[in-house]
């Protein structure tokens, strides 16, 4: 099929001064940028009347040079249709020795193209369930009704109908009792912990982090002048005793209550109201990392800690990645209503906002139900998955694997206790055979001791899936020594 592709001057810059004639200049330039992929099979390039126009050479200059080029294959003219590079040309072609490449011919040769989750992958929704029909009908119809308000500028805090939907979402289905303007939307959980420390907190100021915890919690506050304090977490949550000896006077702690990652565990209730007495009598914030809290399979729901907060001490961080698809690169954060003011001047100044079309497009997908629906699907779909892989896993390993299945999540723990290499050497095996297998242990600092792999199950298709993954592990992983 052929695409057009943008190809400017600047990536043909001929020099006047050289002593190659410009056609060979012009010619090089196409070839290499065949080579290097930056053009492909298919793709239409410039006439030689306009491209002569832009370069500011004869039109004989660039007809020499595309002749050459057809004439060696990498062209087909097509008549009227134009000149595009020759559809028969292989998807990559080996790049010629020569002189050392530009650092920008390097990094272009670097990029890919994208590529679906490895198996196991954690984090990553049933993304053969997403209702794609469904959001392709209601993404059409939003881009058909697009008006001239619509192509301006949004606003950096979120588009007005998501932010409404957000906050009934929450309201009926976490407990979180918040206004729309409360609701601020980000590009994700980075982008989200990002805007609070930038509105909320200084250079140096020590926060608490779970013990095993998420890394790129300890990678945005770092990158922020933080200093991130592991808190060690147990069967009740983070131990918010050892926080208070350990840095009493912290300015926030960042939990994720509903499932601790990566533990599974949720925090008791007598640990969620120490560490908002905590967070109360120290003037620190806490934030809520409830990045899959939907997904609970014995029972409904917790509520969130934010609706325990009496003193409005709690910022609550959600994802659409988790419970949409992560491509959409959508998250929010509800701030407290007496910070509503910060985090507007905050999103004005860091953020230039996130697609206004994506946004509408996830708002009437709540606000006409279709998002409820598909979380009860989605609870429904994973309980099963999860069911059916730790049965393979049973039937692969026999007594030599313990699963760690808690009462929600989108990934199990599984430890191969009766194996004397360390979890980061089981990974290794695994991956190296192309399954995304995680070591617990690197989620922790050198005080956690705790190993076994981390598995995401929520895109095992079926029965028979599972088994072939779980054999492949088992092969993987080798003999027990």
């Amino acid at each position: 099929m052929i695409q057009e592709k943008t190809f400017s001057s600047a990536h043909l810059a001929i020099d006047r001064a050289a002593p190659a004639p410009l056609y060979r200049q012009v010619y090089e330039r196409f070839r290499a940028a065949i080579e290097l992929g930056v053009l492909r099979p298919g793709d239409r390039v410039a006439s030689a009347r306009s491209l002569a126009s832009e370069l500011g050479v004869a039109r004989g200059t660039i007809e020499t040079a595309y002749s050459q080029l057809a004439g060696e294959g990498y062209f087909s003219p097509q008549g009227q249709a134009g000149t595009v590079v020759s559809p028969s040309l292989p998807a990559r072609r080996p790049v010629r020795r020569g002189p050392r490449r530009t650092g920008a011919e390097a990094s272009g040769q670097a990029l890919a193209e994208p590529a679906p989750p490895p198996p196991l992958q954690l984090g990553i929704p049933a993304l053969d369930a997403f209702p794609r029909k469904l959001w392709a009908r209601l993404a059409a119809r939003r881009a058909r009704a697009t008006t001239a308000a619509d192509m301006f500028y949004g606003d950096p805090s979120g588009h007005p109908a998501l932010r409404a939907a957000i906050a009934a979402y929450l309201r009926v289905s976490r407990g979180v009792s918040c206004h729309p303007s409360q609701v601020f939307v980000t590009g994700g959980y980075r982008a989200s912990l990002a805007l609070i420390s930038h509105t909320l907190l200084a250079k140096d100021d020590r926060v608490w982090v779970e013990d095993p915890g998420y890394t790129p919690t300890h990678e945005v506050l770092r990158g922020a002048g933080q200093r991130p304090v592991p808190v060690p977490v147990d069967q009740e949550g983070m131990v918010v005793a050892h926080g208070m000896r350990k840095a009493a006077k912290a300015k926030m702690a960042v939990v994720t209550p509903s499932h601790q990652a990566p533990l599974g565990v949720s925090m008791s209730l007598a640990r969620r109201l120490q560490l908002l007495d905590w967070a109360s009598e120290a003037k620190a914030w806490i934030v809520e990392d409830d990045y899959d809290g939907e997904y609970r399979y014995a029972g409904p729901p917790l509520p969130a800690l934010k609706s325990l907060d009496g003193h409005d001490r709690v910022l609550y961080a959600g994802s659409f990645s988790k419970v949409l698809y992560p491509g959409l690169a959508l998250g929010y954060v509800v701030a407290p209503e007496s910070l509503q003011s910060a985090f507007s001047e905050a999103a004005q100044t860091w953020s230039n906002g996130c697609p206004q079309l994506t946004q509408a497009v996830v708002a009437d997908f709540m606000r006409e139900g279709h998002f409820s629906r598909h979380l009860k699907k989605m609870r429904l779909l994973y309980a099963r998955r999860r069911s059916v892989f730790a049965a393979a896993l049973q039937k692969a390993f026999g007594e030599d694997v313990r699963i760690d299945l808690q009462s929600g999540g989108m990934h199990l723990i599984a430890r191969f206790d009766r194996w004397r290499e360390s979890d980061e050497e089981l990974a290794r095996r695994a991956q190296l055979a192309g399954l995304n297998c995680q070591p617990l242990s690197r989620r922790g600092t050198a005080a956690f001791r705790d190993e076994g792999l981390l598995m995401g199950f929520t895109n095992i298709g079926s029965a028979a899936h599972a088994q072939q993954l779980a054999t492949r592990l088992r092969a993987a992983l080798g003999r027990k020594p």
